[in-house]
């Protein structure tokens, strides 16, 4: 037996079986048996050389583990740098956002709104383009350090069935007039808005086409459109195009997010006015109180030319808004309560406009959201022999006021506004026998949702006190919203009118209409 001191323990041999430790060191070797001490030898140096490779095995697993951690960390640490970059282009978006142009459409700026989020798979679409933005702000087509680019539209088909109403209607000055009563399909109107910022995230720009089927062939049957604005802070943002009017509430960026699809109140119509251009300031001067403030050249200039303008920046709107139990009122501060608010929500404003008019300046009866000086029978003011004297009104000064306060709570809505309208400083040719007008009216509105983002019901009334008559109107519809999104929506409207006082072929109403109308709708905006 020939026996070896091995650190941990002894190698020996006995009976031809080898026994080896993990580390040798030779104490003695009896010479006497040299091919046993051979054979003993040969067998440590191969067991020696096993546990060698078994080492160089575990040694290479171990440096593959260790490169494919490698691998991993730089994966997260790749991720972690997405992740950021995510949470400052949302924190850019969030910034450019609260003060997106407004288009036709378009939610206004400033304005709190309850967003509904998306979560997308990183992996499988790119954020920063193609991808369709909650809200109506349209698909982000470009996004890159000088600029963004956004594409929306905004459209509805309409069917009308005015055979309701009366074939004929008297004015107050006993003049009869025939009544077109239509019952038609149109696609009413299209809307195509690119915007976005360019070379500032505060430098945002927004331009659009808008056109009015149902006047096919007509000088302003389409327009092209746009403003620049300018966000110097939360409180300032300054504006330069064309832009509408804040004098009521349906005017202030409210628009499409009504009840109703593409259709005001009759009393509301009657006074409100319209898209010009000019200058405007507008923002937040507290969390829950915004204002605008606009400088124009008309009451309405979509489809009138600078040559027809007097040449003065003569017309002047205003409007405040307090918004205070919950500072937002749902979006686009809109009609109805499609996001079912948990906290009574309540919006209180107050607008003023006046502005120096004439003859020449005021748009056609079919031209894009046109608003004309009416009498309360529908009489446009200017037109000729209005007051059937052989006298013309040639131009005046025209003043309203209008005051409204609403509310929302979990899916019910209540909204009221009344206006008082002056109109005075007559000058005249020939023979006119008023030298001014005061009219007044109101309009509510009510809605439900009966089935929460499906089914909604609304109600909606009002009533113009005028020198020339006492018109109003009374609507009760209902809107389907298949997908759960308030962007598109299928309506169905029954509307009384009595003695109409507004009428033009994209509205639902008729000048002079007494009776019933039907009409449905199917409206997407994206």
């Amino acid at each position: 037996m020939q026996l070896f001191d091995v650190s941990g323990g002894l190698i020996y041999t006995r009976r031809g079986i080898v026994f080896i430790g993990t580390r040798l060191v030779m104490r003695s070797l009896t010479v006497t048996y040299p091919a046993v001490t051979l054979a003993a030898l040969l067998t440590f140096c191969s067991s020696a050389a096993t546990a060698s490779a078994a080492e160089q095995a575990i040694l290479d697993r171990l440096n593959a583990l260790e490169a494919k951690q490698q691998q991993l960390e730089s994966a997260l640490a790749q991720r972690d740098q997405r992740i950021r970059e995510l949470e400052e282009r949302l924190q850019l978006d969030a910034k450019v956002l609260e003060s997106t142009p407004v288009a036709p459409g378009q939610a206004s700026p400033g304005a709190v709104q309850t967003v509904e989020v998306a979560v997308v798979e990183e992996m499988d679409l790119d954020p920063y383009y193609g991808v369709l933005q909650p809200n109506g702000r349209g698909f982000r087509i470009a996004d890159t350090p000088n600029g963004t680019l956004n594409f929306g539209a905004w459209t509805y088909v309409r069917y009308l069935n005015q055979k309701g109403l009366d074939r004929t209607y008297t004015d107050s000055f006993g003049r009869e007039f025939d009544i077109d009563r239509r019952n038609d399909v149109q696609l009413n109107k299209v809307n195509l808005t690119f915007s976005g910022w360019v070379y500032d995230p505060d430098f945002r720009y927004v331009l659009y086409t808008w056109t009015s089927n149902t006047s096919q062939g007509e000088s302003a049957q389409v327009v092209v459109a746009g403003n620049l604005r300018y966000r110097i802070n939360k409180a300032l943002d300054l504006g330069f195009g064309i832009d509408a009017l804040p004098g009521t509430r349906t005017t202030s960026g409210t628009f499409p997010y009504w009840n109703r699809v593409d259709s005001r109140t009759m009393a509301d119509q009657y006074f409100t006015p319209s898209y010009t251009s000019g200058v405007w300031a507008s923002g937040m001067l507290t969390d829950d109180l915004r204002y605008k403030f606009m400088v124009g050249n008309n009451l309405s200039q979509l489809g009138v030319n600078a040559a027809r303008l007097d040449g003065e920046l003569g017309t002047f709107s205003g409007r405040l808004e307090w918004m205070p139990t919950t500072g937002e009122f749902g979006l686009g501060r809109g009609y109805g309560d499609f996001e079912m608010h948990r906290e009574v929500a309540t919006s209180f404003g107050l607008s003023a406009t006046y502005s120096d008019e004439d003859r020449q300046s005021q748009p056609g009866t079919e031209d894009i959201n046109n608003s004309q000086i009416r009498l309360s029978d529908g009489t446009l003011l200017f037109s000729q022999d209005a007051f059937d004297t052989d006298g013309d009104v040639l131009s005046a000064h025209y003043q309203m006021v209008s005051a409204d306060a609403g509310m929302k709570y979990e899916g019910f809505s209540l909204l009221g506004e009344y206006y008082w309208r002056w109109v005075n400083d007559f000058n005249v040719q020939g023979d006119v026998p008023v030298d001014n007008l005061f009219d007044h009216g109101f309009q509510v509105q009510s809605g439900y949702m009966i089935v929460p983002k499906t089914w909604q019901v609304y109600g909606a009334a009002s009533k113009i006190f005028g020198e020339f008559g006492n018109p109003w109107d009374l609507a009760l519809g209902a809107n389907w919203f298949p997908t759960h999104k308030r962007l598109l929506r299928v309506n169905g409207e029954l509307l009384y009118m009595k003695d109409s006082a507004i009428g033009y072929s994209s509205i639902p109403y008729q000048v002079g209409g007494d009776g019933l109308v039907f009409m449905s709708n199917l409206e997407m905006k994206f």
